[in-house]
């Protein structure tokens, strides 16, 4: 990672992610990372965590894996310590107890779609089992948690600072004369936020993911903004056509159609003890079992 005031991923660590050198495809992890990333997201809102803090561990987790393979770690692992590290960096610390909690209620609903998903017998309504403090589910979680936040801390060389978005969405609203358009201002938040469960706050610089944001909110609205050759917009805020439409297609994929065996999949690759099995199955499977 780099060292400048956006840690941002090498050009070495982008060609080949260490997940890509285990074995992972580049879809499959894509696809991960965003569904760590809704983890994050629906463990905040349960636990009314501040959106600081959610964006920030959403960013930490996606840097993590430039540095780290899914096989390594699991996903829901790294996630639970993302939020854990990001809420202490935002000075809005949250009980690892509740967390905890939270992240079981979680692990167990996935769980419950993935059997439901792969089996043709009826399955009933899902029922959270609250575990037991003196069981070994809780100690394991703890376990995973503290260990996730310090390699995180470790691997990422305490590179923590985050600059989040949505400041500087403001300022380039107000200067392309925007903010007085509600519509506009809640769809470009939006991106920002989808842009969150992609790689991109670990690629671009922030400048460049608002443009991208900005972009997609205008064409999608049909809001002519001047974008000829000597006088395009996005150069007021020194970002680069060709990053702006590589940020733009990665929230767009966001968006594309998955098949049933593509999001079955996720559900039972949380885990690195998932990913490992997945992987042998794989191999299994190019040399006929044998």
């Amino acid at each position: 990672m780099s060292t400048s005031i956006y840690p941002l991923a090498s050009l070495q660590q982008i060609e080949s992610t260490p997940s890509n050198e285990d074995g992972i495809p580049a879809d499959l992890e894509e696809d991960l990372r965003a569904f760590g990333c809704k983890l994050i997201h629906q463990a905040g809102v349960l636990l009314k965590q501040k959106q600081v803090a959610v964006a920030t561990a959403q960013i930490l987790f996606q840097r993590f894996w430039f540095v780290t393979s899914v096989k390594q770690f699991g996903i829901g692992d790294v996630g639970m310590g993302a939020l854990y590290l990001a809420s202490k960096l935002e000075e809005c610390p949250i009980r690892m107890r509740d967390l905890i909690n939270v992240y079981d209620l979680l692990l167990q609903r996935t769980e419950h779609i993935q059997a439901s998903r792969t089996s043709i017998t009826y399955k009933p309504e899902f029922k959270y089992v609250p575990m037991s403090y003196f069981g070994n589910t809780f100690y394991e979680l703890k376990d995973a948690l503290v260990v996730a936040e310090m390699q995180i801390l470790k691997r990422l060389g305490f590179q923590v600072h985050v600059v989040l978005p949505y400041n500087t969405l403001v300022n380039y609203l107000r200067v392309l004369g925007l903010t007085s358009r509600e519509e506009v201002c809640e769809r470009a938040w939006g991106y920002l936020n989808d842009a969150l469960q992609t790689p991109v706050y670990a690629l671009y610089t922030v400048p460049t993911i608002v443009c991208a944001a900005i972009l997609l909110t205008t064409r999608f609205l049909g809001i002519p903004l001047p974008s000829e050759p000597s006088n395009c917009w996005w150069e007021l805020f020194d970002a680069d056509w060709p990053d702006i439409w590589s940020v733009s297609g990665h929230i767009m994929r966001l968006y594309r159609s998955r098949t049933s065996y593509e999001e079955t999949r996720l559900y039972g690759l949380i885990s690195k003890k998932g990913v490992r099995h997945w992987l042998e199955d794989q191999k299994d499977s190019h040399t006929g079992g044998r």
